[in-house]
């Protein structure tokens, strides 16, 4: 029964609130493998641990009016590290990498 009630309550595209856009969308991951990926017509976000792939791929179409072809996630945990000569840990990260359609793209160097 509850796959039926999943598969008749699935839409096609995902409802999320500008809020949460804005919250799932915390900041571009500016590194020297991040950029490199511009190649290949991806981006890479800073997301939070709780955001859907569908989540996030709404959020990017809505807030930079592009279209995404796939969604990638990837949970980074963090390290246990000596801070001051006490163990302490860093904190889990999630990255989100989005490969947008042929056309389209993302300058991350301007503001939302």
């Amino acid at each position: 029964m509850s796959a039926a009630r999943a598969k008749a309550g699935s839409p096609g595209k995902r409802r999320v609130s500008k809020e949460r856009m804005y919250e799932i969308i915390r900041a571009p991951v500016v590194t020297e493998k991040a950029t490199l990926l511009s190649e290949f017509n991806q981006v890479s976000f800073q997301v939070p641990l709780d955001a859907t792939k569908p989540e996030i791929r709404a959020a990017i179409e809505d807030l930079f009016k592009v279209k995404v072809k796939a969604v990638n996630t990837l949970r980074q945990r963090g390290k246990v590290k000596m801070f001051q000569g006490r163990i302490g840990k860093r904190v889990d990260t999630k990255k989100a990498i989005i490969t947008l359609a042929e056309g389209h793209s993302i300058d991350i160097t301007t503001g939302v």
